[in-house]
């Protein structure tokens, strides 16, 4: 919505004949990121209007905001809130952290698996898991925030030709990414919001398609499955790989899950308008149990504190006369 401002603002758009607003991915849309920007489109829009919606998942939070935004909306749901298509066979892979992107290998090698959707946490996550596949021989390439345009449009079209055979990608990057008949998505690592595994697991299955969405969970990532778990109403099944069993005496680590706000600044504050900032997962939030910043180191030049240079201009006493 920020970039549409721009546009608005320097007259190569014009808002006030506008029939139909269609917000898309309306979740994250509406969330408190953008709700500001959203709100400036609207009092640029003809009163008399349609407003279309659509998300894969809906809170009650945004579902309440969507209302007062909306006149007399009705809510049309083609399946149940919050659940992964039934064309979408799914399991969860228990293994340690350090052997993921072995057996994320060994899965695609003996399956001889020619189209993969790989989600990460991170760009940095993503960038590694990408490098590391193609030392093993599988090419791929990594999608996020971080990525130009052209460099997401190149991945993606080389992914859907065969050229690459996997292709690692952040939440944010693979929102409404449609490639057709995508065979396989792996989450690589577990989002930390439960909706963002329905959206993820979306990319297959799409339109009468069947697909397989498998999730590689380390001992740190129990407290994500569950809540994936708690959301679908459903246990996700099972399945052990021979040799990749996980070290019982692994002990839980805890993974940062804080939540940055979303959406963008305005003028000056880095970015263009709208732009989204780092959100969970992508650009390594801290935690709430960060440490407290450290003082800031004295450049040179920067002035001393006044006791400080008290102590060092204060002459020596002379000694005492023999």
């Amino acid at each position: 919505p920020g970039r549409l401002l721009d546009l608005e603002h320097q007259n190569a758009v014009k808002l006030d004949q506008v029939e139909i607003l269609v917000l898309d991915e309306a979740d994250r849309m509406l969330d408190m990121g953008f709700i500001h920007d959203i709100r400036r489109v609207l009092t640029k829009l003809p009163a008399k209007r349609q407003n279309l919606l659509f998300s894969a998942t809906f809170s009650d939070d945004i579902k309440a905001l969507a209302e007062k935004l909306l006149h007399n909306p009705l809510e049309i749901e083609v399946a149940r809130r919050n659940t992964a298509s039934d064309q979408v066979t799914q399991h969860v892979h228990f293994v340690d952290k350090k052997r993921k992107r072995e057996l994320l290998s060994h899965m695609i090698g003996k399956g001889n698996w020619q189209q993969v959707l790989v989600f990460t946490r991170t760009k940095h996550g993503a960038n590694h898991l990408a490098e590391q596949l193609n030392k093993d021989g599988i090419r791929s390439a990594a999608i996020h925030g971080n990525k130009s345009q052209g460099a997401r449009t190149r991945a993606l079209a080389d992914f859907k030709s065969g050229d690459i055979r996997v292709l690692v990608a952040t939440d944010i990057a693979a929102r409404g990414l449609d490639i057709e008949e995508l065979p396989h998505v792996v989450n690589y690592e577990l989002p930390n919001v439960p909706e963002d595994y329905v959206h993820r697991i979306g990319r297959t299955g799409r339109a009468a398609a069947t697909g397989e969405a498998l999730s590689l969970v380390c001992v740190d990532e129990h407290k994500l499955l569950r809540d994936i778990e708690k959301l679908l109403k459903k246990e996700i099944p099972r399945i052990a790989i021979p040799g990749y069993e996980p070290d019982p005496s692994i002990k839980a680590e805890p993974i940062q899950n804080g939540r940055q706000q979303r959406g963008g600044g305005g003028r000056g504050q880095g970015g263009g308008r709208g732009q989204q900032q780092p959100r969970r997962g992508e650009g390594g939030a801290k935690s709430a149990s960060a440490k407290p910043a450290e003082k800031p180191s004295r450049r040179l030049g920067d002035a001393k504190p006044a006791g400080e240079q008290q102590r060092r201009r204060r002459p020596r006493k002379p000694a005492a006369a023999q």
